[in-house]
C-alpha cells in the first residue's frame, strides 16, 4: 500500500486535479530549494512528489481557491 493513499488525500482537497496541481507545484519548490527542505520532520518518501503528498496529508500544505469573478464586482 502506498502512503499516503489517494482516498486520504482527497479528504484534504476537493479534486484529483487540485491534488496533482498542488503537489506538483510544491514538489518543484522542494526540488529547486534543497537548502530549505521539507516541512515534515522525517518524510517516508525520498522523492519530492512523495514529500509534497506527505505535507498535504499532515496539514502542512494548504490551498485556497480564488474566484477571479469576485474581484470584478
Amino acid at each position: 500500500m502506498l502512503y499516503p493513499s489517494i482516498d486520504s488525500l482527497l479528504t484534504k482537497l476537493d479534486s484529483k486535479y487540485t491534488l496533482v496541481t498542488v503537489s506538483a507545484k510544491r514538489a518543484r519548490e522542494i526540488r529547486e530549494d534543497l537548502s530549505r527542505g521539507p516541512m515534515v520532520g522525517r518524510p517516508v518518501s525520498h522523492k519530492p512528489v512523495g514529500v509534497a503528498l506527505e505535507e498535504i496529508i499532515d496539514d502542512h500544505l494548504h490551498f485556497k481557491r480564488i474566484n477571479p469573478l469576485d474581484d470584478e464586482e
